[in-house]
C-alpha cells in the first residue's frame, strides 16, 4: 500500500458505511477502496481487482466494498460477476442507483429482453436524474442494436434534462442523441448534437471533438503540429 494512501480520501458517505467495522479494519478497507479508484482511473484493471477483492473479503456487508468489486468486474467485461455484486449492493443498501449498470450487464450477457424489462421496472421512477440519463443511454443502445432507431431516439427524450446543459451527464446524453441521429442519416442534426456534447463536456469524457472533425472532413496532421 503506498504511504500516501490513508483512506481518508473517501467521501463521507463511504466512511459512514465503514463505521460498522472495527477501526483497524475500516482503515484498511478504506485504503483498498482508494486504490481501486486510482487503479481504475489508470486502467490497471488487474491491480484494481486485487484491491477490490480484498476490500470485499474484509467488508462483505459494506455496500461500497461490493460496489467497488462490481465496478471492476464491469470494466473487465465480467458481466455475470458484476451483476451479482450490483444485486448484492442493492440488497444491502436498498438503493437503485446501480440499475443502469445492471441493465447494461444483462445486455452484455445477451439477455436483451430481461434488460428491457428491468429498464421498465417501477424502480426507475425513484432514480436521480443523472441515473435516469445513464439508463436512457443504455436502453437507447439496446434499441440501436436491435435496429429500432425510432425507439432509440425516443428513449433519449428526457424532459427533465432539456435545460441542464452544463450538468456532468449532459455531454453523454447529447453524444448518445448524436449517435442515434447519425444512424438515422440525420447528419446535420448529428453535427449539432455533437457540438452540444462538446460544449457540455467540461471533463472531456467523450470524443465529441473528433466526431465533429470527422463529420466536417477535418484531418489533423500531427507531424506538422510538431
Amino acid at each position: 500500500m503506498p504511504d500516501d494512501v490513508t483512506g481518508k480520501e473517501l467521501d463521507r458517505g463511504v466512511h459512514q458505511q465503514l463505521r460498522t467495522l472495527s477501526k483497524e479494519n475500516a482503515e484498511g478497507v478504506a485504503q483498498h477502496l482508494v486504490m481501486v479508484a486510482a487503479l481504475l482511473a489508470a486502467d490497471d484493471l488487474d491491480g484494481a481487482l486485487a484491491h477490490a477483492e480484498t476490500a470485499a473479503r474484509r467488508a462483505g456487508r459494506v455496500p461500497a466494498a461490493r460496489e467497488a468489486l462490481g465496478m471492476v468486474a464491469y470494466r473487465m467485461g465480467d458481466y455475470a460477476r458484476a451483476l451479482s455484486e450490483f444485486r448484492t449492493v442493492k440488497r444491502l443498501s436498498g438503493s437503485n442507483h446501480l440499475l443502469p449498470l445492471m441493465v447494461d450487464c444483462e445486455r452484455g450477457l445477451g439477455r436483451v429482453e430481461r434488460a428491457l424489462d428491468l429498464a421498465a421496472s417501477a424502480e426507475v421512477g425513484a432514480l436521480a436524474i443523472e441515473d435516469k440519463v445513464e439508463l436512457a443511454i443504455v436502453v437507447s443502445g439496446i434499441r440501436r442494436d436491435l435496429g429500432q432507431l425510432e425507439a432509440a431516439d425516443v428513449a433519449l427524450q428526457i424532459p427533465a434534462a432539456r435545460l441542464a446543459r452544463q450538468q456532468d451527464w449532459a455531454a453523454r446524453l447529447f453524444y448518445a442523441q448524436a449517435e442515434v441521429a447519425l444512424s438515422r442519416g440525420q447528419v446535420d442534426q448529428a453535427r449539432d448534437l455533437f457540438a452540444k456534447a462538446l460544449d457540455a463536456d467540461q471533463d472531456l469524457v467523450t470524443d465529441a471533438s473528433d466526431r465533429l472533425a470527422d463529420l466536417d472532413g477535418v484531418v489533423v496532421d500531427w507531424d506538422d503540429e510538431e
